[in-house]
């Protein structure tokens, strides 16, 4: 009977495909960085949701044919040592991106119309939080994607419901890859030029929003992050936040996570902070627990999609 070692919770639906088709699961419903690893060596798949998976770890698990992550990211896991065994490492595709364009689109719109304020303006007796005239209207306002994948493409046509003029940044892409939205050449004239900013690619070696960048944002501007802790300063968003030269911003990721109890954007009422959630709808869960099951039976059935099989660097 082969052996599927679960690291995380996930949607009992991907945990009963597996066993419907006779496999051994062992499930560890704690997100524990570590809990997993004892488990390991008699592995045949890894499902992992949002723990790291390092070359120490993969060597101990001699039978280890296929890790299947419970997601798109893969920041955390070592891509070279699963390669050098000959091991692919599955994403879940689509099944997400649409989830997560629309947790950036409540993002943008909770922060452009003070979402947090007026409730709690409400909740403290305080009617005249009205008159403020502090929110704001999406309609058209510019709003910058950056990174226009699939996320990005499907909040452009979300924003684009609103009347908002929509700008992509993407160096990866050709100019054919952006048609209906406006294409950026630089993103330092970009960011000059937008109101809303909202992020949506991989993490990288640099930060894409550092100090010097976001002094260049538009006064005012609103800043949306759904795609990976570290690609904004933090604190220099604080800054900006409690300076006034940005009106709101909207975070579902952090460089730390959970973001430690002194972190700057959390005695910021300007600033609306979620759990790298985005994606976590029963419906999306749902989802990327079967799809990523899926994977595990197909890679054993020799028909993997090398569509989701991502690739080592270099």
């Amino acid at each position: 009977m082969p052996h599927a070692v679960i690291a995380g919770p996930i949607h009992a639906a991907g945990v009963a495909l597996l066993k419907g088709r006779g496999w051994r699961c062992t499930h560890f419903t704690e997100e524990s960085p570590d809990a997993y690893l004892a488990a390991l060596p008699e592995a045949d798949a890894l499902l992992i949701r949002t723990q790291s998976l390092t070359a120490e770890a993969i060597a101990s698990a001699p039978g280890l044919r296929i890790v299947s992550r419970h997601g798109v990211g893969y920041d955390a896991v070592d891509r070279e040592a699963l390669a050098a065994r000959g091991i692919p490492l599955a994403v879940v595709g689509d099944v997400n991106s649409r989830t997560v364009a629309e947790h950036a689109m409540m993002l943008l719109l909770a922060a452009a119309r003070r979402a947090l304020r007026s409730d709690r303006a409400v909740r403290a007796g305080d009617w005249a939080y009205r008159n403020s005239l502090a929110p704001r209207e999406l309609y058209a306002r510019t709003l910058l994607i950056v990174g226009y994948g699939r996320i990005g493409r499907h909040l452009a046509a979300m924003a684009a419901g609103f009347g908002m003029r929509i700008v992509a940044f993407d160096p990866y892409l050709e100019a054919g890859d952006f048609e209906g939205v406006v294409r950026a050449e630089t993103l330092k004239d970009a960011l000059a030029d937008a109101d809303f900013v909202s992020l949506h690619l991989p993490k990288g070696g640099e930060t894409v929003l550092d100090a010097a960048a976001i002094a260049r944002m538009k006064p005012g501007a609103v800043v949306v992050n759904t795609a990976r802790g570290g690609l904004i300063d933090e604190a220099a968003l604080a800054e900006a936040l409690r300076s006034g030269h940005l009106g709101a911003a909207g975070l579902d990721v952090f460089e730390t996570e959970p973001p430690p109890r002194d972190h700057p954007l959390l005695d910021c009422d300007t600033a609306i902070l979620t759990p790298h959630s985005a994606s976590l709808t029963a419906d999306c869960a749902e989802r990327m627990a079967l799809r990523s099951a899926q994977s595990i039976l197909d890679h054993f059935d020799g028909r993997l999609d090398p569509g989701l099989v991502v690739t080592p660097p270099g």
